[in-house]
Protein backbone atom coordinates (compact mmCIF):
# COMPACT_ATOMS: atom_id res chain seq x y z
CA UNK A 1 0.00 0.00 0.00
CA UNK A 2 1.56 3.35 -0.69
CA UNK A 3 0.53 5.75 1.82
CA UNK A 4 -0.87 9.23 0.42
CA UNK A 5 -0.81 11.59 3.62
CA UNK A 6 0.81 12.13 6.87
CA UNK A 7 1.39 9.39 9.24
CA UNK A 8 3.64 9.43 12.27
CA UNK A 9 5.33 13.11 13.55
CA UNK A 10 3.74 14.66 9.91
CA UNK A 11 0.11 13.40 10.93
CA UNK A 12 0.65 14.65 14.66
CA UNK A 13 1.80 18.05 13.54
CA UNK A 14 -0.98 18.41 11.12
CA UNK A 15 -3.38 17.43 14.24
CA UNK A 16 -1.56 20.21 16.59
CA UNK A 17 -2.75 22.78 13.62
CA UNK A 18 -6.18 21.65 13.64
CA UNK A 19 -6.05 21.97 17.25
CA UNK A 20 -4.65 25.02 16.84
CA UNK A 21 -7.65 27.23 16.30
CA UNK A 22 -7.42 30.63 15.44
CA UNK A 23 -8.97 33.37 18.10
CA UNK A 24 -11.73 35.82 16.90
CA UNK A 25 -12.61 37.67 20.25
CA UNK A 26 -12.54 36.54 23.61
CA UNK A 27 -14.63 33.88 23.08
CA UNK A 28 -14.88 33.08 19.74
CA UNK A 29 -12.64 30.71 17.74
CA UNK A 30 -12.25 29.55 14.42
CA UNK A 31 -11.01 25.95 13.31
CA UNK A 32 -10.20 24.06 10.09
CA UNK A 33 -10.28 20.36 9.37
CA UNK A 34 -7.21 18.50 7.61
CA UNK A 35 -7.36 18.92 4.04
CA UNK A 36 -7.81 15.14 2.98
CA UNK A 37 -10.20 12.96 5.25
CA UNK A 38 -13.95 11.46 5.53
CA UNK A 39 -16.52 13.39 3.48
CA UNK A 40 -17.82 14.07 6.86
CA UNK A 41 -15.89 16.19 10.11
CA UNK A 42 -14.56 13.30 12.10
CA UNK A 43 -16.55 13.42 15.71
CA UNK A 44 -13.65 13.14 17.90
CA UNK A 45 -11.88 16.46 15.95
CA UNK A 46 -14.84 19.04 16.27
CA UNK A 47 -15.29 17.31 20.18
CA UNK A 48 -11.21 18.25 20.58
CA UNK A 49 -11.50 21.56 18.79
CA UNK A 50 -14.44 22.77 20.90
CA UNK A 51 -12.28 21.64 24.30
CA UNK A 52 -9.57 23.53 22.95
CA UNK A 53 -11.76 26.76 22.43
CA UNK A 54 -13.48 26.45 26.01
CA UNK A 55 -10.09 25.85 27.64
CA UNK A 56 -8.05 28.70 26.10
CA UNK A 57 -11.07 30.97 28.22
CA UNK A 58 -10.43 28.98 31.47
CA UNK A 59 -7.27 30.04 34.02
CA UNK A 60 -4.63 26.93 33.08
CA UNK A 61 -3.97 25.64 36.94
CA UNK A 62 -8.41 24.71 36.11
CA UNK A 63 -7.67 21.38 33.65
CA UNK A 64 -10.69 19.79 32.52
CA UNK A 65 -12.27 17.13 34.51
CA UNK A 66 -14.88 16.55 32.29
CA UNK A 67 -17.13 17.10 28.82
CA UNK A 68 -20.34 16.27 27.73
CA UNK A 69 -21.23 17.04 24.08
CA UNK A 70 -24.13 16.32 21.34
CA UNK A 71 -23.38 15.67 17.73
CA UNK A 72 -26.77 17.27 16.01
CA UNK A 73 -25.48 17.88 12.21
CA UNK A 74 -22.86 16.54 10.39
CA UNK A 75 -19.84 18.64 9.71
CA UNK A 76 -18.24 20.24 6.22
CA UNK A 77 -14.78 19.40 6.30
CA UNK A 78 -14.20 22.02 3.15
CA UNK A 79 -15.75 24.50 5.26
CA UNK A 80 -14.43 27.04 8.54
CA UNK A 81 -16.00 25.88 11.89
CA UNK A 82 -16.56 28.61 14.15
CA UNK A 83 -16.57 27.91 17.85
CA UNK A 84 -18.53 30.28 20.08
CA UNK A 85 -17.78 29.89 23.72
CA UNK A 86 -20.10 31.01 26.97
CA UNK A 87 -18.78 31.85 30.35
CA UNK A 88 -21.38 29.72 32.08
CA UNK A 89 -19.42 30.20 35.59
CA UNK A 90 -16.44 30.62 37.50
CA UNK A 91 -16.57 29.47 41.28
CA UNK A 92 -13.48 29.07 43.74
CA UNK A 93 -12.65 25.70 42.24
CA UNK A 94 -14.56 25.13 39.42
CA UNK A 95 -15.22 26.53 36.12
CA UNK A 96 -17.96 25.72 33.25
CA UNK A 97 -17.62 26.48 29.81
CA UNK A 98 -20.21 25.71 26.63
CA UNK A 99 -19.27 25.33 23.48
CA UNK A 100 -20.72 25.51 20.41
CA UNK A 101 -19.99 24.41 17.02
CA UNK A 102 -21.27 26.44 13.99
CA UNK A 103 -21.03 26.12 10.37
CA UNK A 104 -23.12 27.38 8.03
CA UNK A 105 -24.76 29.61 10.82
CA UNK A 106 -26.41 26.76 12.67
CA UNK A 107 -24.92 24.64 15.32
CA UNK A 108 -22.89 20.74 14.47
CA UNK A 109 -21.88 20.02 17.87
CA UNK A 110 -22.09 21.26 20.84
CA UNK A 111 -20.84 20.67 24.50
CA UNK A 112 -21.02 21.55 28.31
CA UNK A 113 -17.24 21.18 29.66
CA UNK A 114 -16.09 21.97 33.23
CA UNK A 115 -12.63 22.51 35.07
CA UNK A 116 -11.17 21.92 37.95
CA UNK A 117 -8.04 23.49 40.43
CA UNK A 118 -6.42 20.57 41.70
CA UNK A 119 -7.16 19.44 45.85
CA UNK A 120 -6.27 16.78 47.58
CA UNK A 121 -8.99 13.81 48.55
CA UNK A 122 -9.77 10.25 48.44
CA UNK A 123 -8.17 8.38 46.01
CA UNK A 124 -9.21 4.32 44.62
CA UNK A 125 -9.41 2.87 40.97
CA UNK A 126 -10.80 0.20 39.57
CA UNK A 127 -8.00 -2.14 38.43
CA UNK A 128 -6.28 -2.63 34.94
CA UNK A 129 -7.85 -5.92 33.25
CA UNK A 130 -4.94 -8.66 33.34
CA UNK A 131 -3.61 -10.70 31.04
CA UNK A 132 -3.63 -8.39 27.67
CA UNK A 133 -0.85 -8.55 25.26
CA UNK A 134 0.90 -5.22 25.46
CA UNK A 135 0.95 -2.95 22.61
CA UNK A 136 4.47 -4.32 21.30
CA UNK A 137 3.19 -7.68 20.90
CA UNK A 138 0.07 -7.11 18.47
CA UNK A 139 0.05 -5.89 14.95
CA UNK A 140 0.05 -2.45 13.68
CA UNK A 141 -2.34 -0.86 11.85
CA UNK A 142 -0.35 -1.37 7.91
CA UNK A 143 -0.01 -4.96 9.19
CA UNK A 144 -3.47 -5.36 9.87
CA UNK A 145 -4.69 -3.53 6.40
CA UNK A 146 -2.23 -6.00 4.14
CA UNK A 147 -4.51 -8.59 5.01
CA UNK A 148 -7.96 -6.19 4.15
CA UNK A 149 -6.81 -4.74 0.77
CA UNK A 150 -10.53 -3.93 0.76
CA UNK A 151 -9.73 -1.39 3.03
CA UNK A 152 -6.50 0.38 2.45
CA UNK A 153 -7.96 2.47 -0.33
CA UNK A 154 -10.07 4.26 2.24
CA UNK A 155 -7.04 4.05 4.74
CA UNK A 156 -4.68 5.69 2.08
CA UNK A 157 -6.78 9.22 2.21
CA UNK A 158 -7.24 9.86 5.93
CA UNK A 159 -3.99 11.05 7.92
CA UNK A 160 -3.16 8.98 10.72
CA UNK A 161 -1.65 10.86 14.06
CA UNK A 162 -2.60 7.99 16.33
CA UNK A 163 -1.04 4.78 16.61
CA UNK A 164 -3.63 2.05 17.08
CA UNK A 165 -3.06 -1.73 18.41
CA UNK A 166 -6.33 -4.04 18.35
CA UNK A 167 -6.48 -6.59 20.59
CA UNK A 168 -8.88 -8.62 19.32
CA UNK A 169 -10.80 -8.03 15.82
CA UNK A 170 -11.13 -4.07 14.48
CA UNK A 171 -14.37 -3.27 13.50
CA UNK A 172 -13.69 -3.27 9.73
CA UNK A 173 -12.79 -7.26 9.82
CA UNK A 174 -14.72 -9.18 7.32
CA UNK A 175 -18.29 -10.40 9.40
CA UNK A 176 -17.29 -14.35 8.79
CA UNK A 177 -13.84 -13.37 10.13
CA UNK A 178 -15.35 -11.68 13.45
CA UNK A 179 -16.64 -13.67 15.88
CA UNK A 180 -18.81 -11.54 18.90
CA UNK A 181 -17.21 -10.47 21.57
CA UNK A 182 -18.01 -9.03 24.87
CA UNK A 183 -15.45 -6.20 24.61
CA UNK A 184 -13.14 -4.46 22.63
CA UNK A 185 -9.69 -3.71 23.45
CA UNK A 186 -7.42 -1.38 22.08
CA UNK A 187 -3.89 -0.07 22.62
CA UNK A 188 -3.75 3.78 21.58
CA UNK A 189 -0.95 6.57 21.90
CA UNK A 190 -0.52 9.83 19.36
CA UNK A 191 1.92 8.37 16.89
CA UNK A 192 4.69 11.41 18.21
CA UNK A 193 5.77 14.08 20.17
CA UNK A 194 3.21 16.40 22.10
CA UNK A 195 4.07 19.53 23.60
CA UNK A 196 3.55 19.62 27.23
CA UNK A 197 0.43 21.77 27.39
CA UNK A 198 -2.17 19.54 29.63
CA UNK A 199 -4.98 20.96 28.07
CA UNK A 200 -2.93 19.76 24.15
CA UNK A 201 -3.17 16.30 25.79
CA UNK A 202 -6.81 16.41 26.77
CA UNK A 203 -7.71 17.05 23.40
CA UNK A 204 -5.82 14.87 21.67
CA UNK A 205 -7.04 11.82 23.97
CA UNK A 206 -10.93 13.63 23.41
CA UNK A 207 -9.70 12.74 19.33
CA UNK A 208 -8.58 9.53 20.25
CA UNK A 209 -11.81 8.64 22.61
CA UNK A 210 -14.14 8.56 19.52
CA UNK A 211 -12.37 6.15 17.22
CA UNK A 212 -12.86 2.49 18.26
CA UNK A 213 -15.92 2.93 21.27
CA UNK A 214 -18.69 2.12 19.07
CA UNK A 215 -16.81 -1.06 17.93
CA UNK A 216 -18.27 -2.39 21.02
CA UNK A 217 -21.84 -2.35 19.68
CA UNK A 218 -20.90 -4.18 17.17
CA UNK A 219 -18.39 -6.55 18.66
CA UNK A 220 -21.08 -7.86 21.05
CA UNK A 221 -23.13 -9.14 17.79
CA UNK A 222 -20.11 -10.10 15.12
CA UNK A 223 -21.20 -7.54 13.03
CA UNK A 224 -18.77 -5.05 11.45
CA UNK A 225 -18.46 -1.82 9.66
CA UNK A 226 -19.01 -1.06 6.07
CA UNK A 227 -19.64 -3.47 3.04
CA UNK A 228 -21.87 -6.49 4.53
CA UNK A 229 -22.35 -4.42 7.63
CA UNK A 230 -23.18 -1.43 9.40
CA UNK A 231 -23.00 2.31 9.21
CA UNK A 232 -22.95 4.37 12.10
CA UNK A 233 -22.56 7.86 13.63
CA UNK A 234 -22.10 9.19 16.99
CA UNK A 235 -25.14 10.86 18.82
CA UNK A 236 -23.46 12.29 22.01
CA UNK A 237 -20.02 11.84 23.80
CA UNK A 238 -19.13 12.17 27.43
CA UNK A 239 -15.32 12.23 29.12
CA UNK A 240 -14.29 12.33 32.42
CA UNK A 241 -10.59 12.67 33.39
CA UNK A 242 -9.25 10.90 36.14
CA UNK A 243 -5.66 11.32 36.41
CA UNK A 244 -2.79 13.38 34.78
CA UNK A 245 -1.54 11.54 31.39
CA UNK A 246 0.50 11.74 28.34
CA UNK A 247 -1.94 11.33 25.36
CA UNK A 248 1.63 10.64 23.28
CA UNK A 249 2.11 7.55 25.96
CA UNK A 250 0.72 4.27 24.94
CA UNK A 251 -2.94 3.66 26.69
CA UNK A 252 -5.51 0.53 26.77
CA UNK A 253 -8.97 1.72 25.73
CA UNK A 254 -11.35 -1.32 27.03
CA UNK A 255 -14.89 -0.93 26.17
CA UNK A 256 -17.68 -2.88 26.22
CA UNK A 257 -21.92 -2.44 25.32
CA UNK A 258 -24.16 -2.65 27.69
CA UNK A 259 -27.13 -1.97 25.57
CA UNK A 260 -28.27 -1.94 21.81
CA UNK A 261 -31.69 -1.15 20.70
CA UNK A 262 -34.18 1.30 18.28
CA UNK A 263 -30.76 1.49 15.74
CA UNK A 264 -28.86 3.32 18.56
CA UNK A 265 -25.77 1.64 20.42
CA UNK A 266 -24.86 2.48 23.63
CA UNK A 267 -20.68 1.92 24.65
CA UNK A 268 -18.87 2.54 27.64
CA UNK A 269 -14.69 2.56 27.64
CA UNK A 270 -12.30 2.86 30.26
CA UNK A 271 -8.37 4.32 29.31
CA UNK A 272 -5.57 3.02 31.78
CA UNK A 273 -2.05 3.60 30.88
CA UNK A 274 0.48 0.47 30.92
CA UNK A 275 1.65 1.21 34.63
CA UNK A 276 -2.34 0.60 35.20
CA UNK A 277 -3.61 3.86 35.87
CA UNK A 278 -7.19 4.56 34.96
CA UNK A 279 -6.53 7.99 33.34
CA UNK A 280 -10.01 8.50 31.84
CA UNK A 281 -13.61 6.97 31.00
CA UNK A 282 -15.98 7.74 28.47
CA UNK A 283 -19.60 6.91 27.24
CA UNK A 284 -20.90 7.38 23.74
CA UNK A 285 -24.26 6.44 22.07
CA UNK A 286 -24.05 6.14 18.14
CA UNK A 287 -26.54 5.72 15.47
CA UNK A 288 -25.48 2.22 14.10
CA UNK A 289 -28.02 0.81 10.80
CA UNK A 290 -27.43 -1.74 8.62
CA UNK A 291 -26.45 -0.90 4.64
CA UNK A 292 -29.39 -1.78 2.45
CA UNK A 293 -32.03 -2.03 5.11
Amino acid sequence: MTTTTPTGQGAVDLLLRVLDLERMGDASFRGMSPPVGPQRVFGGQVAGQALVAAGRTVEPARTVHSLHGYFVRGGDPAEPIVFEVENVRDGRSFSVRRSVAIQHGKPIFFMSASFHRAEKGLDHQVPAPVGVPGPDELPTMNERLAHAPERQNIWAIIPRPIDVRYVGEPGWVRPGDRPAAERQQVWMRIDGKLPDDPLVHACALTFASDLTLLDAVLSTHGEVWGPGGYIGASLDHALWFHRPFRADEWFLYDCVSPSASDARGLATGRMFTEDGRLIASAVQEGLLRRIGA
